[in-house]
């Protein structure tokens, strides 16, 4: 039972750290790399996503609090001086590969390879927010 109590901070400062970090650094990302020409879409879109409507940021946030509480999960069994590099590495990297071999084929879209240009973006646009999904744990567990 004491066991289980050790997650519960945990799973709750992992998700409140991705789901904040979508807002500050991955929105905020995109609102620089937007205004600046490089990305065509506009940050903090309350479009509506299927099925249920909920606008493309909430939406995005929620998704980013649950990989939020993934990547605590793995922080915490790594050395606190890795947690930045694994943090942009996660996002960067594992993100991107379950949007196109998971999220993709769910939406019904076709498993395309995209071209090196979109990988690239879905990286650091990514691993902007792992980094600062990292920087958001390490602060709330250093509070906790």
């Amino acid at each position: 039972m004491a066991k289980n109590r050790r997650y519960v901070p945990l799973v709750v400062i992992g998700f409140l750290a991705g789901a904040i970090s979508v807002f500050v650094f991955h929105q905020g990302f995109v609102l620089i790399a937007w205004q600046t020409g490089l990305l065509p879409n506009a940050p903090y879109s309350l479009a509506p996503t299927a099925p249920l409507g909920v606008p493309r940021v909430i939406s995005a946030a929620f998704w980013g609090g649950l990989w939020g509480i993934a990547l605590a999960l793995l922080l915490e069994r790594l050395r606190r001086t890795d947690w930045l590099w694994v943090g942009v590495l996660f996002g960067g990297v594992l993100l991107p590969l379950a949007s196109i071999l998971v999220v993709t084929p769910l939406k019904g879209g076709d498993v395309a390879w995209p071209s090196s240009a979109m990988l690239f973006r879905g990286f650091i646009i990514n691993g902007v927010w792992g980094l600062g999904a990292a920087l958001l744990y390490r602060l709330g567990r250093a509070f906790a």
